[in-house]
């Protein structure tokens, strides 16, 4: 069966005389994805640049300089993209007072995340879809909120691609609804990204997804030298994030049944990387079986701990040259977060990655409901029953397949029932069920719970 599914599959890469691959695109999505504008997310990272530093915990009073200024701006940037919204965005500064902590904070500061949500056009549909990035800069010092910290690319890569997809997303509409944030204070800790983690908890936001952007916009690495504006980076974790609190026995089924490499956040990551590739041309989405790298952490993180599906998407190749360094040139090498060691069309890819992936979950139905599968015979078929979402308009579900050491999904059936037999054994795959709309835009897969009674 192994070599039978393997033949199926590499046929779709074979000559055109013996196969034909189709590549469907909802054209809604592929309109949106054409106006991301390399040139546009350069106008952005030059704005963010000119404030000097965004040190989260650099002046808030300076009209040009530091981080009140940015965030000035970006607010800016959010309201003049409502204008052509038709009334549906609304943009606002979620600010808080942070006292010192005694490590990075070392006095009162004025937090504040740069906040834009696009509301979602059904009444019925309360999800939420959350695409961010962290506007504050750094030099080498961490405490150092004084010295130039142009961050072009740590994180003003990020920000700006919030920014763009703001401006691109705006002008459309989807039924759920999606939330643009550039976060402040990653550098000292994490505390925007936490701030609003915690908000989605406390305010019980029905938050189905977070897509969180972090150093994407430059080609080519220190050391190895490599160069290569083809490849971006996933990263996610394969057990949900909150199990440390599990008194569910959520732990034990998932050691009984093998779902070790299917939590909330890598089944996100799976579906970027279909749904990237399905409308970015020359960029492949390359899925990183971890939280994070060594080292570093990540604005997604806050959102994984509390139980949320949230990634973190970094470039292929990091310039460490051009990361948490102080301005200056050393033995012929210039080191400082600039905007020349960038690549805008680079960037442009892996902005329209989110946009494809935003666009496709906001306009999907929701998930399907009660997904079980069929256990308690000893069969070589596999049965999966659900029930409708709770939202949306809904022309089917399809079934995805895959064996149980492959990384994506497979094969996928089409059915408009609320259950499917397939004639694979359930011992052999894994299976996951996912509603489709009206126009084929596909809900985030679920796995099935399996059926004991």
């Amino acid at each position: 069966m192994k070599k039978q599914l393997l033949g199926i599959l590499l046929a779709s890469f074979v000559s055109p005389a013996f196969a034909q691959t189709t590549i469907n695109r909802d054209p809604q999505i592929a309109e949106l994805v054409a106006q991301v504008s390399a040139d546009s997310l350069r106008a952005h990272i030059n704005g963010l640049v000119s404030f000097g530093t965004r040190h989260t915990l650099s002046t808030t009073t300076d009209a040009r300089k530091g981080i009140g200024a940015a965030r000035q701006w970006i607010l800016g940037k959010f309201n003049q993209y409502a204008k052509q919204s038709g009334g549906r965005l609304t943009a606002t500064l979620d600010k808080w007072t942070l006292q010192a902590d005694g490590r990075r904070i070392d006095k009162p500061a004025d937090m504040g995340n740069v906040m834009a949500t696009l509301k979602g056009t059904d009444p019925n549909d309360n999800r939420i879809f959350i695409v961010q990035g962290h506007m504050d800069s750094r030099v080498t010092n961490v405490m150092n909120r004084e010295s130039d910290a142009p961050g072009a690319n740590d994180d003003g890569s990020g920000t700006a691609a919030v920014i763009e997809l703001c401006r691109v997303m705006s002008k459309a509409q989807f039924p759920a609804t999606i939330v643009f944030v550039t976060l402040t204070g990653e550098e000292q800790g994490l505390l925007g990204a936490e701030h609003l983690a915690e908000r989605a908890v406390n305010e019980k936001w029905n938050l189905e997804a977070v897509l969180n952007n972090d150093i994407m916009g430059s080609n080519n690495s220190n050391e190895t030298r490599i160069i290569d504006n083809t490849r971006l980076r996933v990263f996610s974790e394969g057990l949900p994030g909150n199990l440390m609190k599990d008194t569910t026995g959520r732990i034990g089924q998932i050691r009984q049944f093998g779902n070790e490499n299917d939590g909330k956040a890598r089944t996100l990551a799976r579906y970027l990387k279909e749904v990237g590739e399905r409308y970015v041309e020359n960029l492949e989405v390359v899925m990183i079986y971890r939280n994070d790298r060594y080292l570093r952490g990540g604005d997604h993180t806050p959102f994984v701990q509390r139980g949320f599906a949230a990634v973190r998407m970094t470039e292929m190749n990091e310039n460490y040259d051009h990361q948490h360094q102080d301005l200056r040139t050393e033995n012929g090498t210039e080191f400082g977060d600039y905007a020349k060691f960038m690549d805008f069309d680079y960037l442009r890819k892996n902005t329209a990655v989110n946009l494809a992936t935003l666009a496709n979950l906001a306009k999907a139905p929701a998930v399907p409901q009660t997904v079980t599968i069929e256990v308690r015979n000893l069969t070589n078929s596999t049965a999966l029953y659900w029930k409708a979402p709770a939202s949306g308009k809904v022309r089917g579900y399809y079934v995805l397949m895959r064996e149980t050491h492959w990384p994506f999904w497979q094969k996928k059936f089409f059915t408009n029932k609320l259950g499917m037999t397939l004639p694979y054994s359930k011992d052999n795959y894994y299976f996951a069920v996912q509603s489709v709309s009206e126009d084929g835009n596909e809900s985030l897969p679920v796995l099935p719970v399996p059926n004991l009674r």
